[in-house]
């Protein structure tokens, strides 16, 4: 099982962090992909205390080139060194309404749910009269380090959140790849933290005076800093060369002035996810 076979499906785990696909040698003109469907329950959005159950498609793309798909992200690899991962960064930031359905799931190609069973009914939503966040395509890049074969600091920067695009995201993390368990399992955990500039925080945790009439929470114009940090546990268990059960596990805790907003219910939310996938 290769880097990229370990890191396969990493989207599922809702982390905030651009999961970037390890560079995967292939023959001129070839591709690795996987397709299937997963199961997610998380968060509404980040910091809401209900969470919801989805049924979610699966895909993940590497072609010999360096071009990558992976959930919401799309790059590029242009390293050479085996060491070292670098390249430019999409990713699709998707729409928060007021209901913030799905707001606090990252990372796979259609995050729209076609089953969304709600925990309960919500009494209150502190969404209700917020500004809809809207969807924007946001543009950076990425740059990995192997520390050894099995261990790697990662890193991406992403710019043009929030209604006005001017929401940046720094991710740094660091990733233990597939530790093995048996002849088909693999475990693999990380770590890490997400700063944002005062825009992302304005975007998704500010309240504006209109905001403020509207919904009545009261007027909040965070800063930038931390915003987060979180940890993850993923299990895949490959029954064939082809085949592949992916389940994730996340931990994210919401820290600095998003920790603090008005909007939050619940700092500490948790994540859970299982998929199957076909290799092609």
């Amino acid at each position: 099982m290769n880097k990229f076979t370990a890191l396969a499906l990493a989207f599922l785990t809702g982390s905030a962090a651009a999961q970037t696909p390890a560079t995967n040698p292939m023959p001129d003109g070839s591709r690795d992909m996987y397709v299937g469907l997963g199961l997610v329950s998380a968060a509404r959005y980040d910091g809401a205390e209900h969470s919801e159950r989805k049924a979610l498609p699966v895909l993940q793309v590497q072609w010999s080139n360096g071009v990558f798909v992976s959930g919401m992200n799309a790059g590029m690899h242009l390293s050479r060194d085996p060491r070292v991962e670098f390249g430019p960064l999409l990713e699709l930031q998707r729409r928060r309404d007021e209901s913030g359905r799905g707001g606090g799931v990252d990372g796979i190609l259609m995050r729209y749910s076609v089953v969304s069973l709600p925990d309960a009914e919500l009494s209150e939503n502190r969404l209700n009269g917020m500004t809809p966040v809207a969807t924007r395509l946001l543009g950076g890049g990425f740059l990995n380090a192997y520390l050894t074969p099995d261990w790697r600091v990662t890193g991406s920067l992403l710019y043009g959140a929030g209604n006005e695009r001017d929401g940046a995201r720094l991710d740094l993390g660091v990733q233990r790849l597939a530790m093995q368990a048996g002849a088909h399992h693999r475990i693999s955990v990380a770590a890490g933290v997400s700063l944002v500039n005062a825009g992302y925080n304005r975007a998704f945790f500010g309240v504006s005076e209109f905001d403020s009439l509207r919904s009545g929470n009261p007027v909040y114009r965070p800063g930038g800093g931390l915003k987060d940090a979180h940890l993850g546990l993923r299990w895949n268990w490959a029954f064939t060369p082809s085949w592949m059960l992916t389940s994730n596990v996340q931990l994210m805790r919401l820290n600095g002035d998003a920790r603090h907003s008005p909007l939050v219910e619940r700092p500490t939310n948790l994540t859970v996810s299982t998929a199957f996938a076909y290799r092609f």
